[in-house]
């Protein structure tokens, strides 16, 4: 181990806070250290937020140190309060086990499984059959609620209520990390920022329960340069579930970033030599457009695989170079009995899912931001026939970027 990985992290601008940095970065250094980060099912696809902590594995795996994935199977069916203003939908054990499942191949597309090199773990095995009177006194009497209270992922939820169930959250992640490093011998735990204050109950309890020193350090959220949470779409959420959302959609989302943030998404979420990273910081205007291609291309690569990127990758250039038509640009099909003897333009675009709702298609209709075949909608009342959709269909544009084939069924 030559490079310190801590030193990486630091320098791509991953790192948001540390529980005892010097120490973090010698232990980094000088041994090969188990570490964990936990992911709980709340949907059946882990989401780009999850990938910037992928990345993170990746990074201190390729310097030797071990990760553990841990799939929430059991924190899954109490929800995590961190972040949220309302209380999780509760999900049934089917669902959390099923979603447990997709997360496993999702992970193993960045983090190599084979043996001895991770562990894939469900704390579902020491949490859903605890007694819980044995938990109280055994876990719960090393935590106090004045503390806990003060901790910002409680204090953002008292004004409008947070469950009981929910306060329980803290105890069973610290309790993870105390199961975590009685079995595999975890010592350091690895996070969102908003995780913090869960950590540092983990790290107490090992201190308590163990008489031991564990650490604990936290990441960068993916944001834009005016502080906005990425990784939203018009669509909703950016799975890496190319059933939820496609690689072309995937990869055209990182292709259209802004140009003050392409370079520090490039540290963040890729693994291209910061030399060559350095070099195109010295690019503005026009050039960026190379290095959007590039970012495109190397996340895509990372989450859907080479081939599939570099199908995204033709199918944009194709679409961009001539108002072309790709055999890869997303595509949408309607029946024949919604259309009738013609369909709504507005109607059309939002049930198609180009749009989300009416009074948007309506907005950018007004704005002179919406074009079918490359021609301008200026007219609410436009319909297209069914004729019109047969075949190729039409090519829908929303602004300059987003294209959608839209095809009879």
């Amino acid at each position: 181990m030559s490079e310190n990985v801590f030193d990486t992290l630091k320098e791509r601008g991953l790192i948001a806070q540390t529980t005892h940095e010097e120490e973090i970065r010698e232990l980094l250094g000088k041994e090969k250290v188990t570490f964990y980060i936990g992911f709980d099912p709340t949907a059946d696809s882990l989401h780009i937020g999850h990938f910037l902590q992928m990345v993170v594995m990746r990074h201190m795996q390729l310097a030797g140190h071990r990760p553990i994935a841990l799939v929430g199977g059991g924190t899954g069916m109490v929800g995590d309060p961190s972040g949220r203003t309302d209380m999780r939908q509760m999900m049934t054990v089917e669902t959390i086990n099923h979603n447990c499942e997709c997360f496993k191949k999702q992970l193993s597309s960045v983090i190599d499984f084979s043996e001895g090199k991770a562990i894939m773990v469900n704390n579902a095995d020491w949490l859903r059959n605890l007694n819980y009177i044995e938990f109280l006194r055994d876990i719960g009497v090393c935590f106090s609620v004045n503390e806990m209270l003060r901790a910002k992922c409680f204090q953002t939820r008292l004004e409008k209520g947070l469950s009981f169930i929910e306060f329980n959250y803290m105890l069973m992640q610290s309790y993870d990390f105390l199961q975590l490093y009685k079995q595999y011998g975890a010592k350091l735990e690895l996070g969102g920022d908003d995780q913090w204050s869960n950590i540092l109950g983990g790290i107490d309890l090992i201190r308590r329960k163990e008489n031991a020193q564990a650490y604990g350090m936290t990441f960068t959220l993916l944001t834009n340069s005016e502080g906005k949470k990425m990784g939203k779409t018009a669509k909703g959420a950016l799975w890496l579930d190319p059933e939820k959302v496609s690689p072309y959609d995937f990869y055209q989302y990182w292709r259209n970033v802004g140009d003050d943030d392409v370079c520090r998404f490039l540290k963040l979420v890729t693994f291209l030599p910061m030399e060559e990273i350095k070099e195109y910081e010295k690019l503005e205007g026009a050039a960026l457009n190379e290095v959007k291609e590039r970012l495109g291309f190397e996340v895509t690569k990372l989450v859907h695989g080479e081939e599939e990127a570099r199908r995204a990758q033709d199918a944009a250039r194709a679409v961009f170079s001539a108002g072309g038509v790709s055999a890869d640009m997303p595509t949408a099909e309607i029946e024949e009995s919604k259309v009738g003897d013609g369909i709504n333009v507005v109607d059309l675009v939002v049930d198609c899912g180009l749009l989300p709702s009416k009074s948007e298609a309506k907005r950018l209709i007004k704005q002179g931001g919406l074009t079918i075949n490359d021609n301008k909608v200026t007219d609410f009342d436009m319909t297209i026939t069914a004729d019109e959709l047969k075949g190729d269909g039409i090519i829908a544009r929303r602004g300059k970027k987003a294209y959608l084939k839209i095809t009879l069924k």
